[in-house]
């Protein structure tokens, strides 16, 4: 069978999603999983950094290292570094091997910084793990639609963040249990990361068995391995479903091998990129504003510290249960309107929930926006990879997902202040009018992607 890129991509787009693809899914998603385990991990052990005495959560300083809104800044500013600075390795180097080193990168750092005893040396292990987490999820955007065909790649990011938002109730129970406690002399929130620096390196080992990009391969001038690996895929395929493939479909696309970083300032692609990068911007500021916040929100509500552990604990339970929800739709609504849907009710529901009072309605809204958030997520990391061609879809993803890192980084610090200057009012607000802002973008200049295969959407 033929190797060159054209016919690998149409070779992968006729394949079904069976159990063989499905596994893939899985095997990549366990890696995912902690960064996710790390990115919310900001929020849980936030409450034990303060009560440790190395941290406050309203530092007298903008930028005083000893603040929460410093930690969660340094968390972002490393997954920034992670996505702008190396997420072009991903397509030289290729996607297989970033995984290895995310993950390993990311163990290493974080097992160091449980054991740092001042705020400015936690906070720099804290930044120097976090650029292993901004290369993971890069990484994962790139490969899972190199992969899967058009018509299931909304289901296929629905499951894959549903595996990866499973692990967040994890750490927020880890984080009700532990962070009160000082198991063998070791604060609670020290256990707390090294339990994640521990599952990812277990995560590594799983994820050993992914093969590489038949796309990116076959843009390597690696076409006898490309068609190596679609050959195992087909057989696959062909078990499960207990019949022969259809042949596959002319190549009707002329696939340029090079991809250069300039093309993203380039039509077609310059739109995209600008539209992405101011998405990325406001998205960020509720997802990672609301969940790396929850538990300080509350307490700032007047809540008492192990009690607002559990409140966020409850609320956490519902992360999974958002891109499971929304896998009926995945592929069903143009992914455009999904975003604006998502981002308009997280704006309303973080209103709400700064106003309530109530335990029960608290929790209420505080899981309405985790839903919304996570529909958001799901459908946003599946948007954006579409946007790039293969040549260059690390590089776009990297880029315009870096946007999210500066943004959320200085939101950490934002939030701080607002946080001081007018209580989870103040937040909410500042949270409600960035999704404002994401909503108008999506709407307007959002590009439509449903059902479409990636060479055409390149074109």
């Amino acid at each position: 069978m033929s190797s060159n890129a054209g016919d690998v991509a149409a070779r992968l787009d006729r394949l079904p999603l069976t159990r063989g693809l499905w596994r893939l899914v899985i095997l990549i998603s366990l890696g995912g999983a902690f960064e996710f385990y790390d990115l919310f991990m900001t929020a849980y052990v936030a409450p034990g950094l303060v009560a440790s005495g190395l941290f406050t959560a309203r530092p007298a300083d903008f930028f005083a290292t000893n603040g929460v809104g410093f930690f969660v800044f340094c968390t972002f500013a490393g997954m920034w570094l992670g996505a702008v600075g190396f997420g072009s390795v991903a397509d030289r180097l290729g996607r297989r091997s970033i995984f290895t080193v995310s993950l390993v990168w990311y163990s290493l750092a974080t097992a160091m910084m449980a054991f740092q005893h001042s705020a400015p040396t936690i906070d720099l292990w804290r930044f120097i793990a976090a650029i292993g987490v901004g290369l993971e999820q890069i990484t994962i955007d790139t490969l899972l639609p190199e992969l899967v065909p058009p018509p299931k790649r909304g289901r296929v990011f629905a499951v894959n963040q549903g595996i990866e938002f499973a692990v967040v109730p994890l750490v927020a129970l880890l984080g009700w249990l532990l962070l009160p406690l000082h198991p063998l002399g070791l604060d609670g929130w020290r256990w707390v990361a090294l339990i994640g620096a521990s599952g990812a390196l277990l995560a590594w080992w799983f994820r050993l068995a992914v093969p590489e990009s038949p796309r990116w391969l076959a843009l390597h001038g690696r076409g006898s391995e490309a068609d190596a690996i679609l050959r195992k895929l087909e057989a696959r395929a062909e078990s499960d479903l207990g019949r022969p493939l259809p042949p596959a479909a002319p190549a009707n696309q002329t696939i340029e091998e090079k991809g250069r970083f300039r093309e993203l300032f380039q039509p077609p692609y310059l739109k995209r990129t600008v539209v992405m990068s101011v998405f990325n911007a406001m998205q960020t500021i509720a997802f990672y504003g609301f969940g790396s916040w929850v538990p300080t929100l509350l307490i700032a509500k007047g809540i008492h510290v192990t009690t607002s552990l559990q409140y966020a604990f409850i609320i956490a339970l519902a992360n999974p249960v958002g891109p499971f929800l929304g896998y009926a739709i995945a592929d069903r609504i143009e992914r455009k309107w999904q975003i604006v849907a998502a981002g308009a009710i997280t704006g309303v529901g973080i209103f709400l929930f700064a106003r309530q009072d109530l335990a029960a309605l608290v929790i209420l809204f505080g899981v309405l926006v985790t839903l919304a958030n996570n529909w958001l997520s799901f459908t946003l990391h599946g948007y954006q990879a579409e946007q790039f061609p293969t040549r260059i879809r690390a590089r776009g993803v990297g880029f315009v997902y870096s946007w999210s890192r500066v943004s959320a980084a200085l939101a950490g610090l934002m939030i701080g202040f607002f946080l001081r200057q007018g209580g989870t009012m103040a937040v909410a607000l500042f949270i409600s009018a960035a999704m404002a802002v994401m909503v108008l973008v999506i709407a307007l200049w959002g590009p439509r992607t449903l059902n479409r295969g990636l060479e055409e959407i390149s074109h």
